[in-house]
């Protein structure tokens, strides 16, 4: 029963680093940060959710009776193996194996982040009539203009271990809601 949990982990791993390597053979292109953004948060979840489900009905179907900590051991610690795999994996590769894939991903990241700034300014400038507003908006504009600046940015590395342990913490939140959420769902429906 445990060793399903482990297993159901490692295919977790297996699943995402398919989803990484499929992405860095046939995505990298012009939009592969934000076909990455996308596939991380539409499809990993989803994949990561019918891991989860699927370790709890492993046991369910067994007819064994669980509890609140049972079924929440059983959905997390399946996401916990193949988000850590999977995240130390793509750090490594990253950061040794092709670091101009993370160059690729750092430059499209600002790229992005200008485009979005641009976008806010001229939306933002529409709307305007007084001079005093169009003035402070300009500006904010041109003081955040200058954070894209090479002096700036340069050394910026999205994909650093300190931001690699960010992201994990930040799906490590979603992990712990997931969890939450199926052992308060299940724990009804299979509790005698």
């Amino acid at each position: 029963m445990v060793n399903t949990v482990y297993r159901v982990g490692l295919i977790l791993f297996g699943a995402t680093m398919l989803v990484f390597f499929g992405m860095y053979f046939f995505g990298m292109n012009t939009e592969y940060f934000n076909n990455s953004l996308l596939l991380n948060a539409f499809l990993l979840p989803v994949i990561y959710v019918a891991g989860a489900y699927f370790s709890i009905y492993s046991v369910k179907k067994l007819g064994i009776a669980m509890g609140f900590t049972e079924i929440f051991g059983r959905s997390f610690k399946p996401m916990f193996v193949g988000g850590i795999l999977s995240v130390i994996t793509m750090f490594l590769f990253l950061n040794f194996a092709d670091t101009d894939a993370k160059d690729l991903l750092n430059y499209q990241y600002i790229e992005r982040q200008k485009t979005e700034l641009n976008n806010e300014y001229e939306k933002a400038k529409i709307g305007m009539k007084d001079p005093a507003q169009k003035q402070e908006l300009d500006k904010n504009y041109q003081n955040r203009l200058q954070s894209f600046s090479p002096e700036m940015i340069k050394g910026k590395d999205m994909f650093s271990f300190r931001q690699f342990t960010y992201y994990f913490g930040a799906i490590m939140v979603f992990y712990v809601i997931l969890s939450v959420f199926f052992a308060s769902f299940f724990r009804s429906s299979i509790e005698q």
